[in-house]
């Protein structure tokens, strides 16, 4: 038989252990400071109380003698340096009706040796007692409410400010870190949900690769980057991207905001922190990503704080914990911002950020990737041409295109479709880059007119210059700032801008003001947009692009590598060449102007018939301003046709109509 191990000694469980003992009563510190609170407030009470609610009265010595010597006292308690008395129920001359018949005097009995022999002159015998340790028990309960008022500012005060524990401290709370922690498990953003930066994509892959196998690159001795800096325009994708790296990476992922760091206590920024980069340490391998670096990475010596300032100091936390890595800390930093231009160099500096990541706005191939993502999320009709759709949105970051879609299947809800169709998209479209159509908005006759004269001018001019993007529809009716619009539809992506576009650009711009003029013989504030577009553009051309004859290829503008101060600081070239760029911007503005004068007075009968088009339909595609350049006529419902088909639908077959008339002519025949 095999022999069995001996019994090892069983030690008896302690409670939470799964024994059977008795278990710990836990302290309650909010239940202690609660009942400490209310002490408190009692005992304060109660001295409020008693001071404006006295039982006893205040007398002098002289007072007390002359009370005993009239018979007055009844009775006294002989303290050691205070005597407690009463007086006796009678009249008494000079005491005021309701005073407490109750007193107390500040005497000393010890320093009168016939204290007993001038309390029997009182006519009527006085019942005294000596209660000699009532000294240290009258002082009983103010000792008393001092200790716990005491107390309670230790429980409340003193020991959160002195805690710096986990979650413990106020002051321990400002120091500690407010990042969030992701693991792949709680993510389900992949890079299946992130279109149109296909290359930041491939670029962040190697990051999640060296995480999951960093023997891999060790092996030929390659060194992962510290730092991955994210660029690009808001709403272009970088917090997409780095949640989507969240999902794909099986490690622990640190997210936090810059502003996070900054507080109104200097110092509480760089506390935050080291104690951010020490969990990261602690979790390694990991990552930790800070979103809107920018606000707290700006060029230090540009404010006016000094090197004392909280955001200075929050950015020397950032470079010494970034810089004091150790070759085996398998820590990655990732940030993102729109402001590169305005980040300290140290910040930017191999070492740190070693690698900068452009993240684009999205490309006509990446908006159609984008849209068919956010699109299989709703129900969309067959009609829909996501491609059509992608060509008109140019510029449109991954945001707006999600706000775009949204848009849409909210017009088709409130519309009671049961799926999206392409009206849906391009009115969701139009509301996205320039508001809602105010639709009830009351526009006086003559402003109406002239608005269609204005877009009229805009859409002819349009669609006869040869550079100019191609036309898509134009209309007047009001939306967000603008009374009316004329839409463009780019064939591409417009990655560089020639002379000529440009100043096809200006021209279309400049087209609603002639016409109006034109036609009106008056001009209004409608075309601050347009003219203010048209003077950046021509400015741009001469101080930026080069694209000035006398000028030639130098660049004017202000420089951008002084923390977004080049206002402030002034311009880089003399007054004379200020006066030459005036000069030169002027003379492309008077270029365009006359040639787009020209081509409208020369098309002047079409742009009338566009503006009545415009008046009747309210809105023309592409093909229905060529067919009204060309004079021929648009066979469709004008506006006025359509309300009455609403009005129709409301009332039926009429009959209804008929009867609210008869209804409402009744009463004045019969009157």
């Amino acid at each position: 038989m095999p022999e069995k191990e001996p019994l090892k000694p069983q030690m008896p469980k302690g409670p939470g252990q799964g024994g059977e003992g008795p278990s710990p009563v836990k302290f309650n510190r909010s239940l202690l400071v609660w009942i400490l609170g209310v002490l408190v407030a009692l005992g304060t009470l109660t001295i409020l109380y008693n001071e404006y609610n006295p039982k006893s009265v205040e007398i002098s010595a002289s007072q007390f003698w002359s009370h005993v010597r009239n018979g007055y006292v009844e009775k006294i308690t002989v303290n050691p340096a205070r005597i407690e008395g009463k007086l006796r129920d009678i009249e008494i001359e000079g005491r005021a009706p309701g005073e407490p018949r109750s007193f107390t005097v500040d005497y000393n009995y010890l320093a009168e040796e016939t204290f007993e022999q001038r309390l029997a002159e009182s006519p009527h015998p006085i019942e005294y007692t000596y209660n000699l340790g009532d000294g240290v028990m009258r002082l009983l309960p103010t000792l008393l409410y001092v200790v716990v008022l005491v107390m309670l500012i230790w429980f409340v005060v003193i020991r959160q400010l002195r805690s710096a524990g986990p979650g413990g401290g106020i002051l321990g709370n400002f120091g500690r870190s407010r990042h969030r922690l992701s693991r792949k498990e709680h993510t389900h953003t992949t890079f299946d949900d992130v279109a149109g930066i296909q290359e930041a994509k491939d670029e962040v892959r190697e990051i999640i690769e060296f995480l999951k196998n960093p023997k891999q690159f060790q092996r030929l001795g390659a060194r992962i980057p510290r730092g991955i800096l994210l660029v690009g325009s808001p709403g272009c994708g970088k917090t997409l991207l780095a949640k989507a790296i969240a999902g794909e990476a099986d490690v622990p992922f640190f997210s936090i905001s810059g502003s996070d760091f900054v507080e109104m206590f200097v110092g509480v920024g760089a506390s935050r922190v080291r104690d951010l980069f020490k969990q990261a340490k602690d979790n390694a391998p990991c990552i930790i990503f800070l979103d809107e670096i920018d606000a707290v990475g700006r060029k230090r010596g540009m404010g006016f704080g000094g090197g004392h300032d909280e955001r200075e100091q929050t950015l020397n936390a950032i470079l010494v914990e970034m810089d004091g890595f150790d070759s085996t800390d398998q820590v990655i930093v990732i940030a993102a911002t729109n402001r590169v231009d305005v980040l300290d160099p140290a910040l930017t500096r191999p070492g740190r950020f070693d690698r900068e990541i452009h993240v684009p706005l999205p490309d006509i191939q990446g908006r159609v990737e984008i849209l068919k993502i956010y699109a299989a999320k709703v129900a969309c009709g067959s009609d829909v041409d996501l491609q059509r759709l992608a060509r008109g949105t140019p510029m449109f970051s991954g945001a707006d295109l999600s706000a775009l879609v949204n848009e849409a299947a909210i017009a088709a809800t409130m519309a009671g479709k049961d799926f999206i169709d392409m009206a849906d998209m391009e009115e969701a479209r139009d509301k996205v880059r320039w508001g809602r159509a105010r639709k009830s908005h009351v526009v006086d006759e003559r402003e109406k007119r002239m608005t269609a004269y204005h877009e009229a001018g805009h859409a002819l001019v349009q669609l006869l210059t040869e550079e100019a993007d191609p036309l898509h529809k134009v209309s007047i009716i009001p939306r967000g700032q603008a009374g009316g619009a004329t839409f463009s539809l780019p064939e591409n992506d417009r990655h560089m801008y020639t002379r000529q576009w440009c100043k096809a650009f200006i021209r279309v711009a400049m087209a609603g003001r002639i016409a109006e003029e034109m036609f009106f013989n008056d001009i209004d504030s409608g075309a601050a947009s347009d003219i203010h577009q048209a003077t950046e553009l021509a400015r741009r051309m001469v101080m930026d692009w080069g694209m000035s004859e006398k000028l030639g290829f130098v660049r004017y503008s202000s420089p951008s590598n002084n923390g977004g101060m080049g206002e402030l600081l002034g311009k880089d070239y003399s007054d004379q060449t200020a006066q030459v760029i005036d000069v030169e911007i002027q003379q492309i503005m008077a270029e365009c102007e006359t040639l787009t004068r020209q081509l409208i007075q020369t098309h002047r009968d079409a742009i009338d018939r566009l503006a009545q088009a415009l008046l009747k339909y309210e809105t023309l595609g592409a093909d229905e301003v060529q067919m009204v350049v060309d004079g021929q006529t648009l066979d469709r419902p004008t506006v006025g046709d359509l309300l009455a088909g609403e009005q129709a639908k409301f009332y039926g077959d009429g009959a209804a109509a008929k009867e609210d008339a008869a209804r409402e002519e009744a009463p004045s025949q019969t009157s």
